[in-house]
């Protein structure tokens, strides 16, 4: 670890410059460790879909330091418990999914910080505060270091969106495209556009609130368009999809030669 929490994505965001990112799902240190020898400005450890636990958490976020990327996690629900273990592990941001109303958006930002701002446990023994070495610097400094990223991805997220991103220490919304268009009744149609009319929806608020917007891309003239409209914390890939696709288009290749 380094002596303290220093979080230069969250600055980036504040200072409205873009970053780039990337899931990882496989649970293993070693991909963990490439993707963060890519250069990505920060990675997100999925614990919502992805298969791993708090230990396989822990080998990545092992992998991850020492590199230029910021270690993020997305929790598989929106609880304190979850969201406590995972920041005393070492986690520098916070992807809370479907938040759909200020309370619960509230609720998200209390897990994240310590008090007075929030209801965090404080204690100084855990990875994040070197065990106990760096605990009073830790404390002074997690609340404004650590990014919230909350997920809208539902119909009542949508409907009460001003009021949602209006939730004091919020950092990031993050669109959630597929859930939010299975929530809208178009399910695998991100497309549709009533699912567009309420990105577009998400955007403007988040505009008006002051928060940074993140989404997904599937190719980098997607990612590309997502920056030019103002998005800030955008995922170039998967590792998992991206180890799945270059494999698949290898073997097709070989396939197609075989068959010639």
């Amino acid at each position: 670890m380094t002596d303290l929490i220093d979080n230069p994505v969250k600055r980036s965001l504040k200072a409205g410059r873009p970053t780039c990112g990337a899931w990882l799902h496989l649970c293993s240190p070693l991909s963990a460790e490439i993707m963060a020898d890519a250069g990505f400005d920060w990675l997100l450890i999925d614990m919502e879909h992805g298969h791993g636990d708090y230990q396989t958490l822990l080998s990545q976020l092992q992998a991850i330091q020492g590199s230029r990327a910021v270690p993020v996690v997305r929790v598989q629900w929106n609880d304190p418990a979850v969201v406590k273990r995972v920041l005393d592990l070492g986690a520098y941001g916070v992807m809370i999914p479907w938040v759909s109303s200020p309370d619960e958006c509230a609720s998200a930002v209390r897990a994240c910080k310590y008090p007075p701002a929030g209801i965090r446990g404080m204690a100084g023994s855990h990875r994040a505060a070197g065990f106990g070495r760096l605990t009073a610097d830790y404390w002074r400094r997690a609340n404004d270091e650590v990014l919230v990223v909350i997920q809208v991805e539902t119909a009542g997220a949508v409907r009460e969106i001003d009021a949602v991103l209006g939730v004091p220490g919020v950092d990031v919304a993050f669109v959630g495209p597929v859930d939010l268009a299975a929530a809208l009744g178009h399910v695998g149609d991100p497309r549709h556009p009533e699912v567009q009319e309420a990105i577009q929806k998400i955007e403007a608020a988040a505009g008006r609130a002051g928060v940074a917007l993140g989404t997904i891309s599937r190719s980098w003239d997607e990612a590309q368009a997502l920056y030019g409209r103002g998005y800030q914390m955008v995922t170039l890939g998967s590792y998992a999809i991206l180890l799945a696709q270059v494999a698949g288009d290898l073997v097709k290749s070989y396939r197609k030669f075989t068959a010639s």
